[in-house]
């Protein structure tokens, strides 16, 4: 009997383990290629895993809410088509080695989504103690580890434990109330006050999906990692938005896309990296790291009304019609939650539209551990003032905002205004002889 195993697949360079959130087949199955098995959640994407082949669902290795680690076995195929189904089939206990000792990784599916959504390995041992003493990811962040990269082992967190008890017990029962927080220096932990929030009869309790749980913590954790600054400048669109609703018609045409105005500002934004390196780059400490890809992100909008980033990879590579096309492709996947796990990886860049909801301009937050972030307003006709042979003259022109938000750990205000302002003058200086 010839069989085919479903490994756990790699969804990324640091994804480690992802949760099983549901699965659409039973023991005893008959299945084709391409139909779904399972789906699979973790830190940055949910992606649902589809059957390489054809065959007869033989077993089940998991069940919903385990975690799993990458190359892990979740299910067997009965490639012949003969698999009887079990009359009690049991799931077997998958488990993940540590330096300290085996534990079930299934015990691990408890464990809130702030311990998964950082840069640094935690193991499972260390999550899950992190998790019994109501140590929050942040403070978690500041434990120093005595393993292999300042890894944090479990002697390092009983330690830590045991001093953040006394620590606790230590701290006057007077605070200053005008305070807006508190800092124990010791532990290097900010204490801020709970907000009170009070609820009416008539008000309605949401709670937050898992995607916009993972934009909160996200945003929060750029905001208090980076210091933002965000530059502004208008640039004259009028050449560029001209010549595509010129031609508009023919490019769709000629190559079977619907050509937006994201294409010019994504080209423009990968000449202008080109040209000052550092924009493309991340902040590892005292370290900068400068990337050598241009792997620019698009912001997109999904029907859920959560937030995905895909990445159009080498962006500086591609000509007008390559931009055009995954620009595209990824918007109509973005929407309908269907990008695959590698489209969200590599980004070193972002691009935010505001426009497409009709605003003028805005302060986006930066994409960490990206150092800077364009927003892009929307286009709008004004009257503006040109210089002519025959002297100033008052016309319609085509003029939009973009902003740009930059960390100024790496990015101080001569870069970031240069920067910006180059991405204007591309804009400005587009040729209305381009061909298609």
């Amino acid at each position: 009997m010839s069989e085919f195993e479903i490994l756990i697949p790699k969804l990324g360079e640091s994804i480690q383990e992802a949760t099983i959130t549901k699965i659409f087949v039973k023991i005893g199955d008959t299945i084709s290629e391409d139909d779904l098995l399972f789906e699979v959640a973790t830190d940055k994407v949910d992606s649902e895993i589809p059957s390489p082949v054809s065959g007869t669902i033989k077993s089940i290795n998991c069940k919903v809410d385990d975690l799993l680690a990458v190359g892990k076995i979740a299910m067997v195929i009965d490639l012949d088509g003969n698999s009887e189904k079990p009359a009690d089939k049991v799931v077997p206990e998958v488990f993940a080695t540590t330096m300290e000792e085996n534990i079930p990784i299934a015990k691990l599916s408890e464990l809130p989504l702030e311990k998964l959504v950082t840069t640094r390995f935690y193991s499972p041992l260390v999550k899950n103690m992190a998790k019994k003493e109501g140590i929050l990811l942040e403070e978690l962040e500041g434990v120093e580890g005595s393993g292999i990269g300042g890894r944090i082992q479990k002697n390092d967190l009983i330690k830590y434990i045991e001093g953040r008890g006394v620590k606790t017990a230590n701290i006057p029962s007077q605070q200053n109330i005008g305070s807006a927080e508190t800092k124990n220096e010791d532990l290097g932990v900010i204490q801020r006050p709970q907000v009170s929030i009070s609820i009416g009869a008539e008000d309605t309790i949401m709670e937050m999906d898992r995607v916009r749980k993972l934009i909160a913590r996200h945003m929060v954790m750029s905001k208090q990692t980076a210091p933002h600054v965000t530059s502004f400048v208008e640039a004259d669109a009028t050449e560029m938005v001209l010549w595509r609703n010129r031609n508009k018609d023919e490019f769709q045409s000629k190559y079977g896309e619907k050509l937006t105005f994201l294409p010019f500002f994504t080209e423009a934004v990968a000449k202008a990296i080109t040209e000052y390196p550092m924009i493309n780059s991340s902040v590892d400490g005292e370290r900068i790291i400068l990337r050598k890809r241009i792997n620019v992100g698009i912001a997109v909008a999904t029907n859920s009304g959560n937030l995905m980033v895909p990445v159009v990879k080498d962006a500086d590579s591609k000509n007008l019609i390559g931009l055009t096309k995954d620009i595209n492709q990824f918007a109509e996947a973005g929407r309908n939650e269907k990008l695959q796990p590698d489209s969200l990886q590599g980004g070193t860049f972002t691009i935010t539209n505001f426009g497409s909801f009709g605003n003028t301009m805005g302060t986006p937050i930066i994409n960490q551990p990206q150092v800077a972030i364009l927003a892009i307003g929307t286009i709008e006709k004004k009257p503006a003032v040109i210089e002519t042979v025959m002297g100033d003259a008052i016309v319609v022109r085509h003029k939009v905002f973009l902003s740009l938000s930059y960390d100024h750990r790496v990015v101080d205000g001569m870069l970031g205004g240069r920067f910006l302002r180059r991405i204007a003058d591309l804009i400005e200086g587009f040729d209305p002889k381009r061909t298609v």
